[in-house]
């Protein structure tokens, strides 16, 4: 990607931010937008020599990497600051927890249980400069109560798995009052009470569902939020693989 076009698509981007009622609390600045589009640079060329990501066209990406990244908390940009610690499963590429990283200055841990994915994003963190906020951890997500004591404000996931087993995943890892936000299309119906019951087994409650349209007609997205209110009914984590085996809530 030639710096004209990177420099087109950090002005496209905050059009794009600018225009939304919602991303536009967020206070994207320029030198953001250009670290975001240096990271969907890095992915773009890493994506020539390993399959990373399925978007191959730069403007599409701009929207389904850098703003579905941040549209997680667009609904209340207060959930991130500086002070926050966050975790993203299944980070892949480094979305979303990347760009969330950036637009709050919060400290991250990119989980992924692929270890070339996991060396991937830490190549794209060194690159970026961003390795004393950013952490990469190459485990599964059961694994990470034991490997990290330290509890976190946040947990992140997109496209990894159903709601239900996110939040099994998720409750162990959160602080009391911490937040899971997962970023669905169009979740069933019957997703979304198998995720109310494993909520309540795993002492979470949902605290919100917000709706948006994706700029350029790229498709819907569903928010869900989930607050650690208590303690979970059943000992977590359960075994590596249980979580998908025999998942909580239905």
């Amino acid at each position: 990607m030639d710096q004209e076009l990177r420099d087109s698509l950090s002005k496209e981007l905050l059009e794009l931010v600018a225009a939304d009622e919602d991303l536009s609390k967020l206070a994207l600045s320029p030198e953001m937008a250009d670290l975001l589009v240096h990271h969907l640079d890095l992915v773009i060329e890493k994506n020539r020599v390993m399959n990373i990501t399925r978007i191959t066209s730069e403007h599409e990406a701009l929207v389904l990497h850098i703003i579905d990244s941040i549209l997680l908390i667009a609904h209340d940009p207060r959930l991130l600051d500086p002070g926050s610690k966050l975790m993203d499963v299944g980070t892949g590429a480094g979305y979303p927890g990347i760009p969330l990283s950036v637009v709050s200055g919060c400290e991250a841990m990119l989980v992924d249980s692929v270890g070339k994915k996991v060396a991937a994003a830490q190549r794209f963190v060194d690159d970026l400069g961003l390795a004393a906020q950013i952490t990469c951890l190459h485990a599964r997500v059961e694994e990470v109560p034991v490997i990290c004591p330290s509890r976190f404000d946040v947990v992140v996931a997109r496209a990894v798995a159903q709601t239900n087993v996110l939040i099994e995943y998720a409750a162990p890892c959160l602080r009391k009052n911490g937040t899971l936000l997962v970023g669905k299309g169009n979740p069933s119906e019957d997703e979304l009470h198998a995720a109310l019951a494993a909520a309540r087994i795993c002492g979470l409650k949902e605290s919100g569902r917000f709706e948006y349209e994706l700029p350029q007609g790229l498709g819907h997205r569903t928010i869900l939020c989930y607050r650690k209110a208590g303690s979970p009914r059943i000992k977590l984590p359960r075994q590596i693989g249980m979580a998908k085996r025999t998942p909580l809530g239905i």
